[in-house]
């Protein structure tokens, strides 16, 4: 299993500042896991910088080297605890990217070819790693050849659902324009019921000058100003504006429960 955090601020700002109370109880979580870290951010002039590493975050000099390096207005972070049977390698290493858009996925589920007919052939060939997250997200790529990133991220979800023995579905998604997170969690899986109910929860907190998202574990989440995203919503957090919706999955298809500006 793995942990998620992402971020958008009004203007870009270094990633050691505008997280600087998420950062060590995000690195402190590496301890367990411990299988490699990423960051994606977006630079000045229009990049998207992908940087990962094997080293457990809390034990690697490029972690905070990169944290303070990212000056940016919206990134995503992920720490790696890796399937049974899955390689700590790079090419497993989350986030995945793919031109201007990257993503990170917590949960597994099995088998991993269960969408492979689903997923476009030229990125199917094109496929880096062994890993079930990185089919997850190249079946959402090829969800985003028809239809928004909102849509795109609940029916490839709902692909592999109708396919697939899954822990978690949760994810982050971060296109030019906003940050995205899906959240969905099979109850009865091993891994919940080992864990608990709280496991696979991911919270929000929109504040004037950021917006996070971020699996359980990381900072002061039973505070007050951090908003639970229920399961089977899309929480879409645009980069322009801070506007911050959330999308209900209904009958496949997403429609928006709230909206708000910080």
């Amino acid at each position: 299993m793995c942990r998620l955090l992402g971020v958008v601020t009004p203007d870009p700002t270094r990633l050691a500042d505008s997280l600087t109370d998420l950062i060590e109880p995000f690195a402190g979580l590496s301890r367990e896991h411990r299988d490699g870290w990423g960051v994606a951010a977006w630079h000045a002039g229009g990049e998207l910088a992908v940087t990962r590493d094997l080293v457990p975050a809390h034990a690697s000099a490029r972690f905070p080297e990169t944290l303070a390096g990212s000056v940016t207005d919206a990134a995503i972070l992920h720490i790696r605890m890796a399937s049974p049977g899955l390689a700590t390698e790079p090419h497993n290493t989350h986030p995945f990217s793919a031109g201007a858009i990257a993503f990170a996925h917590n949960g597994y589920f099995t088998p991993v070819d269960a969408v492979d007919d689903l997923i476009d052939p030229d990125l199917l060939a094109g496929a880096g790693g062994e890993t079930d997250s990185e089919r997850y997200f190249l079946r959402v790529l090829s969800r985003l050849h028809a239809e928004d990133p909102v849509d795109a991220l609940a029916l490839a979800a709902a692909d592999i659902r109708g396919r697939a023995r899954f822990a978690s579905l949760n994810c982050l998604l971060l296109t030019q324009h906003a940050l995205y997170a899906y959240s969905e969690e099979n109850p009865d899986s091993e891994v919940s019921r080992r864990r608990g109910p709280d496991f696979f929860r991911l919270r929000y907190q929109a504040r004037p000058d950021r917006v996070v998202v971020a699996s359980s574990g990381i900072g002061p989440q039973h505070e007050e100003g951090w908003s639970v995203l229920p399961y089977h919503h899309v929480l879409e957090i645009h980069r322009s504006d801070l506007r911050v919706s959330t999308h209900l999955v209904r009958s496949g298809r997403p429609e928006v429960t709230a909206s708000a500006r910080c």
